[in-house]
């Protein structure tokens, strides 16, 4: 059954969404990130997916306070990212209470580092690929690396890589439905690794057919806040899905 991960996307401690990852293109959702928490859980999901956008603009986690009280208060396993670029912001992540740290942009401007982290921490760090048209960007978003998503993941896979959250940012926060194709190539071309899918979800049917793929885990975002996948929904698919 494929796990369905919600996002929480912070900005000045509040809860947000942009569009394409555009900063100048942001809505926000609830004042306290812990009130979206809340019914996620009681819908029966049980990880977050937590994002510092400040953190990722910035290139240091801005908003601990907020993942250290989510974790806290949540009762749900959290995975985080935003601004990890250096082993003191890792372990700030993880010592605030993160169950898994998201490593991005650090993965193409500094492998090796990336490297001595899986050594050390194993598969609580995940390899954040965010893609447009086939290649990684870096920087919040903001600069092409040149690097293809393939030739990054197969990168690390020797190192003990064991998970990675692939976005598509040009379906983004657009409610145009999820790069079926790519999260399928993925899949099978990484056997051994957890593609979670993230981008353009716009219903439950997108989902199911994620799962239907045999796609492990899908972040939902935006279909959540805007309506088009409600608590019932996602009662139901945990209902269903035991």
């Amino acid at each position: 059954m494929i796990r369905i991960i919600p996002a929480i996307d912070i900005i000045g401690g509040k809860c947000v969404r942009l569009t394409q990852g555009d900063y100048a293109r942001q809505t926000t959702y609830y004042y306290d990130p812990l009130d979206a928490a809340l019914r996620f859980r009681d819908a029966g999901l049980d990880r977050l997916h937590i994002v510092d956008l400040d953190g990722a603009k910035h290139s240091a986690p801005r908003n601990l306070a907020t993942l250290e009280r989510l974790a806290a208060r949540s009762g749900m396993a959290v995975q985080f990212g935003g601004g990890i670029k250096s082993g003191d912001a890792l372990r700030s992540v993880l010592d605030s209470g993160a169950d898994y740290a998201i490593c991005g942009s650090i993965a193409v401007t500094d492998p090796d580092l990336l490297r001595e982290w899986l050594a050390r921490y194993g598969d609580r760090l995940i390899l954040g690929a965010d893609v447009r048209e086939g290649m990684v960007a870096t920087h919040g978003w903001l600069k092409d690396s040149g690097t293809g998503v393939e030739e990054l993941i197969a990168s690390f896979t020797g190192d003990g890589l064991r998970r990675v959250i692939c976005t598509d940012i040009s379906r983004d926060g657009t409610l145009a439905g999820p790069n079926f194709e790519l999260y399928r190539r993925l899949h099978e071309g990484f056997p051994a690794v957890e593609v979670i899918v993230s981008g353009g979800i716009s219903s439950m049917d997108d989902i199911l057919s994620l799962d239907g793929i045999g796609l492990p885990a899908v972040i939902l975002g935006k279909a959540f806040y805007e309506g088009r996948v409600t608590i019932e929904d996602l009662k139901s698919f945990a209902a269903t899905h035991e």
